[in-house]
């Protein structure tokens, strides 16, 4: 028999009498010690940027200021909810009762139209089919369209089960702008919400910073409270009736301090209305536009990275995208391993039992406040302009978020922002995966809030590859001419070769080439018929202008070299080399270039 519990918990070790045996170092010894390892470099190199120009340093201090502690709006662990959004409503109910009996702790019900229905969702006026199952304990968190009837369809099943109303752990997820007396129609049945979903997933999933997702679902909010007290609800209830939905992605130190943000921004508001903050339910999504095509497995790793810094930000509830979301609807191993992640991050990693981890940590607390003074100046802007929905309809607001979509993609293009399996290491081999029905063709759209992927330049290359594969039988081919031995060009043949793969191109290399008939044989020897030059620059001095002569006329359409030109240009070119590819060059624009000509 197991021993019983103690009734209560030892006392933490104190750990001073260890630490007091090190050394204290102090902040000028080491800088002394970066300094000399820099070797004369400048010091602002380990310093780097977000997205909203906010500075990252190599090193914080403990930041030691009085703050109000990051709580959820319940106690215990954060629900893990999975996503429920089968177009066919019966085999959406037998999931849904699947991921319950699974350990899920909720459903996340998507249907067609809602923000976040990413090519697929439940049909209109399916909530009452799909929900036919036992709901007690369960949470249910509605993603719905404009004029859905769904909240109602829902608080019908609640309250046909003999479901206590005030007990039903439901966000509604009604927008700012709906009609308020439905809200208070359903909060005279008994339900506490909350009703109304400030969404700043639209913002993420669009390329927007952090900061302008903040700025949009507070400025959401800030709408739902006007519009609820306008109707006749005291601020307090109208607060109640309001919770959020952030995306998290994989960079896991910006995703915490984005939902610890979040809550000192509403908690500002809250205070501005003579009220006492309260801690609000915030649901947090894992991010649609870091989701990839390609290598879809290191998804589970963007989505647990997700979900784990969700938990540790204080998410109230957290929905994990399947690993194949970004390839058609997620079949049931797909989902399985969605929810088993983040029952071992509850469960077995007991996350959720530390309140706040990341308080005191002078990283966290410094990009903390960084971001919601950034979005705060944001959300100010935005009232500025006559509040939410007067920025939106001129335009302005989604000009910003435009501006940081053209931002990140530039940055996944040059490769500054690399993708695993997309961008880096990529695998013309992967096997494809099991989906229950493909994406559907996304339509595109000049909607500057539309949805986006980081890899789509990328997969779009690489689809074209595959349909020259279907076809022909094979993927367009570069050769890789390896000048000098092979040991000095390893580095640049590295990069040159997962560049033209990240397009679709099967790399061929030589062998260390000395001279340049050899690299004309070796040439015509691959039946390629474009040509990439990789070498040390000493043997770029001495080979590179003679090889790319006798690549053109061993039938070379187009020779490049694997590195910057600088003052050599000119006479390369002269000798025929017709591009360059080198770290931080527009990978995207380099290959579209390398297509039109093999």
């Amino acid at each position: 028999m197991p021993e019983p519990m103690p009734e209560s918990m030892p006392e933490a070790p104190d750990f001073a009498p260890i630490a007091s045996a090190f050394p204290t170092v102090s902040d000028a010894q080491w800088r002394g010690l970066v300094d000399k390892a820099l070797k004369g470099a400048p010091f602002e190199r380990l310093v780097s940027r977000t997205a909203d120009g906010i500075e990252i340093q190599p090193l914080y201090q403990r930041d030691t200021l009085s703050r109000a502690p990051v709580a959820r709006a319940h106690s215990g662990p954060w629900h893990a909810l999975t996503r429920i959004e089968h177009p066919d409503a019966a085999i959406a109910a037998t999931q849904a009762s699947a991921d319950l009996e699974g350990g899920a702790a909720g459903l996340s019900l998507v249907f067609a139209g809602a923000r976040n229905a990413y090519g697929f969702g439940l049909p209109a006026g399916s909530a009452r089919d799909v929900l036919a199952l036992d709901l007690k304990d369960a949470a249910l968190s509605l993603n719905i369209p404009t004029q859905s009837t769904a909240p109602e369809d829902v608080a019908h099943v609640i309250e046909s089960q003999g479901l206590d109303p005030a007990s039903a752990q439901v966000f509604f997820g009604l927008a700012a702008t709906d009609d308020t007396s439905r809200i208070k129609a359903l909060m005279a049945r008994g339900f506490g919400g909350p009703f109304i979903a400030a969404d700043g997933r639209l913002i993420h999933a669009a390329g927007g910073t952090d900061a302008q997702e903040l700025a949009f679902a507070l400025a959401e909010a800030v709408a739902a409270l006007r519009a609820l007290e306008a109707a006749g609800l005291s601020l307090d209830d109208a607060r109640r009736a309001i919770g959020f939905r952030m995306a998290v992605d994989a960079d896991q130190f910006a995703s915490i301090c984005k939902l610890r943000a979040l809550r000192r921004l509403w908690a500002r508001v809250e205070e501005s209305c003579g009220l006492h903050p309260l801690p609000a339910h915030v649901e947090a999504e894992t991010a649609w536009r870091m989701m990839t095509r390609r290598d879809p497995y290191v998804n589970a790793l963007r989505t647990t990275t997700a979900a784990f810094a969700a938990g540790v930000a204080g998410a109230d509830a957290v929905v994990a995208l399947p690993f194949t979301q970004a390839l058609g609807l997620p079949d049931a191993q797909a989902r399985r391993l969605a929810r088993n992640a983040q029952l071992i991050l509850i469960e077995e990693a007991n996350l959720w039992r530390v309140a706040d981890p990341a308080a005191g940590a002078g990283g966290f607390e410094a990009l903390t406040d960084a971001l919601a003074q950034k979005a705060w100046t944001l959300f100010q802007e935005i009232e500025g302009e006559g509040g939410l929905a007067a920025s939106l309809s001129s335009g302005v607001f989604a000009a910003r978020v435009k501006q940081a979509r053209q931002t990140l993609e530039r940055d996944v293009a040059r490769r500054k922002l690399p993708i695993t399996g997309t961008s880096e290491y990529p695998n013309l081999g992967e096997a494809p995966v099991v989906t229950l029905a493909p994406l559907p063709t996304t339509l595109i759209s000049s909607d500057p809030l539309a949805p986006m992927r980081m890899t789509e330049a990328f997969e779009t290359l690489r689809d074209a590859s595959d349909v020259d594969l279907a076809a022909k039988g094979a993927r367009p081919r570069v050769f890789l001419a390896t000048l000098g031995d092979v040991a000095s060009a390893a580095a640049r043949l590295s990069f040159a070769r997962a560049l033209f793969e990240a397009g679709g191109f099967q790399t061929l290399e030589s062998a260390g080439l000395m001279d340049a008939s050899a690299a004309a044989a070796a040439f015509q020897a691959s039946n390629a018929t474009f040509a990439c030059l990789c070498g040390p620059d000493a043997a770029y001095e001495s080979l590179a202008a003679a090889v790319a002569s006798a690549l053109k006329g061993a039938g070379a359409r187009s020779v490049w070299i694997a590195g910057r030109p600088g003052e050599t240009e000119a006479a390369w070119r002269a000798a025929g080399v017709d591009g360059f590819v080198f770290a931080g060059c527009d990978a995207v624009a380099a290959l579209r270039q390398a297509w039109a000509v093999v």
